[in-house]
């Protein structure tokens, strides 16, 4: 696995930050060097977006930027809409959507994984992977109410050392944090990415332009730092 070979020259750490509802804080996030931009298209969030707001904020993200469109146990034909105005967007399924649910939009996602906290059961890591092999990617998430953006972290010892797919890390990112995230977890899947929300932003949807800025020097540094 390519991502496994750290001291032969690590992969580059993508950076997605998510929950956007601002033209300002989407041009700051392009500023900063994010490799994508997430619009939550779930309506019970404070970061929720209308689909035509997400076509006008994607507007603006230039080549290689790529705009995500987060839904949560979302009907098909909605998700179909929306991909109607932003075609080149990824999806992102947050919910309790199965495999074959994913496969049946037949464009590419990425599948969250929602890890318990506390007492609850563990999670089986190798069977959810397994189940959403058609993912781009599987994204690591703490369970609490409500579908992300807590703030929330979750126990980084649960995730396994052999993790056989695209990892994306989210919960309880932050500038403070983020370098720890990537030492520990850069040299695991195929390839690794970070995806923060509220550890960058003033208030929910509002988000802060020289947080954003000091999340991604942290993910270059610390990129930097296992390179050597």
């Amino acid at each position: 696995m390519q991502g496994k070979q750290v001291s032969q020259g690590a992969q580059r750490t993508r950076i997605k930050i998510c929950g956007f509802t601002r033209e300002a804080d989407v041009q700051a996030a392009v500023a900063a060097g994010v490799d994508a931009v997430g619009f939550v298209l779930y309506p019970k969030s404070p970061r929720f977006v209308s689909v035509q707001r997400a076509a006008e904020l994607a507007a603006l993200l230039p080549a290689f930027v790529t705009p995500v469109l987060l839904f949560v146990n979302e009907r098909a034909e909605v998700i179909a809409d929306a991909l109607r105005l932003l075609p080149h967007a990824l999806l992102q399924l947050h919910g309790d959507e199965t495999p074959a649910f994913a496969q049946s939009l037949q464009r590419p996602y990425i599948k969250a994984a929602r890890i318990p906290l506390g007492a609850e059961a563990a999670f089986d890591f190798a069977a959810f992977c397994q189940d959403f092999t058609s993912a781009r990617g599987i994204l690591l998430d703490a369970k609490v109410d409500g579908f992300g953006g807590s703030g929330q972290g979750f126990d980084w010892s649960a995730v396994p050392t052999d993790f056989a797919q695209h990892l994306i890390l989210s919960a309880g990112l932050k500038p403070e944090t983020v370098g720890q995230a990537v030492q520990r977890f850069g040299a695991l899947g195929y390839s690794f990415a970070v995806d923060v929300s509220s550890g960058v932003e003033a208030a929910p949807g509002i988000k802060d332009a020289q947080k954003m800025q000091a999340f991604c020097l942290a993910v270059r540094q610390a990129d930097a730092a296992r390179c050597c």
